[in-house]
């Protein structure tokens, strides 16, 4: 049964990075992995070739991601780069939560692709809250066990 899809929310530049891994997989590194399968299959008996099983394996998670891939571009619907100052899709978020201050991008896992920020879905609770919030604002949220929690909202910006 096929994966129902989705519209995958991007930057403009985490949109470009999945192309970008995407030809790397198509072109270069499956040839890599080819290259490795011939050399494994030119030892003899594959039954026993270690080699030859890793590099079929990860042929297979090769594969797979080329197909995660095309269909997440398929898929995309660029953002535009939110406001300065308001929480949106694809932000920068510095919260104060409980007085820790946080940095977190608003969006998907896929937006973030190469930042190394944890991710808050505006589908979360938190995210939810946040969303359209400008800094300065205090929001608040019903946590999983029923608490209200109030978020600080300190800065909001795109995500470069």
């Amino acid at each position: 049964m096929a994966e129902e899809e989705k519209t995958v929310l991007l930057t403009q530049d985490a949109y470009d990075k999945l192309k970008e891994e995407l030809a790397y997989r198509e072109g270069e590194y499956r040839e890599e992995i080819t290259e490795r399968i011939a050399a494994a299959r030119a030892e003899g008996d594959l039954s026993e070739n270690g080699g030859y099983q890793a590099a079929r394996e990860e042929q297979g998670k090769n594969e797979g991601r080329i197909n995660e891939l095309i269909v997440k571009l398929r898929n995309a619907k660029i953002l535009e780069a939110p406001d300065a100052g308001t929480v949106g899709n694809g932000s920068l978020v510095t919260i104060d939560l409980a007085g820790r201050e946080m940095k977190y991008v608003l969006g998907s896992r896929d937006i973030a692709v190469a930042t190394d920020y944890d991710v808050i879905s505006p589908e979360s609770p938190i995210g939810a809250a946040i969303l359209g919030a400008h800094e300065g604002d205090v929001v608040t949220y019903k946590a999983p066990n029923g608490r209200d929690i109030s978020v600080t909202v300190k800065e909001a910006k795109p995500l470069d």
